[in-house]
């Protein structure tokens, strides 16, 4: 199904409107405390009002630390659906609290009722994330997951919107907020009550309140599968340069470009809508499929232009001029349009970055453990948020202006992005694979159904142009192995690079009768894993008496296993053949059935994965 199209099927629709009304709530109550306090310079506990708005994050995000392990089991143990509209439910009373609060004019009780909403979102988040892969089919998980990273930065952007101007109506504005938050409340429960049920849960799983043991567990737990680590600690990394930017453009736009509240809005409406329209061109790019080649991509134009506000500076004021620009006079003035363009690209590419990695992280992750991942996750992002807001205040205390802080986050962009690829290598080559199928070649890919979407494969390719296992990436969105002739390997076609990969080297075969020693010990337990592989022959090798015999002795070697043998070809689409092949030549990757499994092998998971 499309990417919009979801938002008309019921699977999908109630969780994205809940989600969408629970976080503009959570950003309406919170700006709406923000402002009252400001504007009307409200104490609490003797603390002057710029020190409460800075405890309010604070309190806001104490509970991700102390009850997300918790949270993640209990969304493991219980159905997501009815997890997710107790939850829901329990707003409307915090809620209710909220407008009593606001009502009678009350910080302290407020600040008190922003630590139910954290708690309320904190029980909320695993069981959103983690039930995408029970209510989407597999081809449907990057949509969903742009549609959700989306909804949530519109969400956002609208809630912080409303929470200024209800305080700015004047004697009103808290009334009227103390209604908003309940109405809002109610609805999101209304759009709960229309989820399908899915599936039960682990109900032996025990639900921990300890909030130390179980976050060491969590966190543990996410270790063992290399691939998801990654995943959840690039995304933390994502929120750690976001919150950043959203932290500093507010005093950006006023105190040095001179704009009036319009104009940072305007600024914080870019970065919020880029994010929402890179993260639903996703799904183009990877033709709805998994591909984490988008990530360095993201990483890539991310700290570009950032570098570029750096560049820009501090543009001059204009004549007559010394700060609250209107609108229009601001964007008519030197450099800022030109910076309205980076923070938008900033945050496009940021989507690149992020939505993939969402998505590995739920496909990847154990579904019996999805939930727990998603809570370390939670952990890791709120601690790298506090990570952001520390490094802030430190390099502004030794006179950091502005825009070297931006420099020195595109550099610290580039150094996150180097670490997180270095240590899963799969994310450079998956981007060269992207590059070469959108770019080299304009490739389409055809039979990439018959691969499984878990358990062990084999794949058996026959290269004859540098570069053409590259396209193979193209064919599952899952990690793969190469297999390469070892005598054909420093002289087969783009083997400098394949060298770079660490491909298993097995015996040379021979194109009719392959013998069981041929089939190399490394391919064989990589798949009794469960993992694909793919072995590149020789180009004069006869491909398919080499896969119908290859079945054979694989299936002996694993005992019967049944792992099936794809064989994959290259055509063009105007000669069809492989042959004299330039930039843009039509090419298409066609990946052959083979003999059908009786039944595929039960799925295993490498730890290295």
């Amino acid at each position: 199904m499309k990417q919009f199209g979801l938002l008309r099927t019921r699977r999908f629709w109630p969780l994205f409107w809940t989600q969408f009304l629970g976080a503009f709530n959570d950003n309406l109550f919170k700006n709406a405390l923000v402002m009252l306090v400001t504007f009307r310079s409200l104490s609490v506990a003797g603390l002057r009002p710029e020190q409460v708005v800075m405890l309010s994050g604070g309190v806001f995000i104490l509970p991700y630390f102390l009850f997300s392990a918790s949270a993640g089991q209990l969304a493991d143990k219980r159905r997501k659906s009815e997890l997710m509209r107790a939850v829901k439910l329990a707003e409307i009373p915090i809620m209710g609290l909220a407008g009593l609060g606001f009502w009678l004019n009350l910080p302290g009780f407020l600040l008190a009722v922003l630590f139910l909403m954290g708690l309320q979102s904190t029980v909320f988040g695993p069981a959103k994330y983690s039930v995408l892969p029970e209510i989407l089919e597999r081809d449907e998980l990057v949509g969903g997951n742009a549609l959700v990273e989306m909804g949530t930065f519109v969400a956002i952007l609208l809630g912080t919107i409303a929470g200024g101007l209800v305080i700015a109506v004047g004697d009103a504005g808290a009334l009227i907020a103390a209604v908003g938050v309940l109405t809002v409340a109610i609805a999101g429960y209304v759009c709960s009550r229309q989820m399908l049920a899915t599936p039960p849960g682990d109900r032996s799983l025990r639900v921990e309140l300890n909030p130390i043991a179980p976050t060491w567990r969590t966190l543990a737990i996410t270790r063992r599968v290399g691939s998801v680590f990654v995943a959840v600690v690039g995304i933390s990394w994502f929120w750690f340069f976001g919150a950043s930017f959203l932290v500093l453009l507010p005093s950006y736009g006023k105190d040095l470009l001179g704009g009036n509240e319009h104009a940072v809005t305007l600024y914080l409406a870019l970065f919020c809508v880029g994010i929402s329209v890179g993260s639903m061109l996703c799904e183009r790019l990877s033709r709805r499929r998994l591909e984490i080649g988008l990530v360095p991509l993201g990483c890539l134009g991310m700290s570009l232009f950032a570098a570029d506000l750096f560049i820009v500076g501090v543009p001059a004021m204009p004549i007559g001029v010394t700060e609250g620009m209107a609108l229009g006079e601001f964007l008519v003035a030197p450099g800022r349009l030109r910076i309205g363009v980076d923070l938008f690209l900033i945050a496009v590419f940021g989507g690149f970055y992020t939505v993939p990695l969402y998505t590995m992280m739920q496909l990847r992750a154990p579904e019996e453990i999805r939930a727990r991942v998603i809570a370390a996750n939670n952990v890791l992002n709120a601690l790298f948020m506090v990570g952001s807001s520390i490094m802030l205040l430190v390099l502004n205390g030794v006179g950091a202006t502005t825009p070297q802080l931006f420099l020195i986050l595109a550099g610290l962009n580039l150094v996150a992005g180097v670490a997180v690829f270095g240590a899963r290598t799969e994310f450079v080559w998956r981007f060269a694979g992207w590059l070469a199928l959108r770019v080299r070649y304009r490739a389409t890919i055809v039979g990439a159904q018959h691969l499984p979407a878990a358990g062990a494969a084999l794949l058996v390719a026959r290269t004859r142009h540098a570069g053409d296992w590259l396209l193979i990436f193209g064919v599952s969105d899952r990690p793969l192995r190469f297999a390469v002739d070892a005598a054909e390997f420093d002289r087969s076609t783009g083997g400098a690079w394949l060298r770079r990969a660490n491909p298993m080297l097995v015996p040379a075969p021979d194109a009719v009768e392959p013998t069981l020693d041929h089939v190399a010990p490394a391919v064989l337990r990589a798949l009794r894993a469960g993992h694909v592989v793919c072995w590149l022959v020789s180009d004069d090798a006869d491909l398919d008496g080499f896969s119908s015999s290859l079945r054979a002795r694989v299936d002996a070697a694993l005992g019967g296993g049944d792992v099936p043998v794809l064989s994959v070809r290259f055509e063009s689409r105007t000669s069809g053949t492989g042959e004299a092949r330039g930039w843009w030549t039509p090419v298409q990757v066609r990946v052959g059935t083979g003999e059908p499994s009786r039944s595929p092998p039960a799925a295993q998971r490498d730890p290295s994965d």
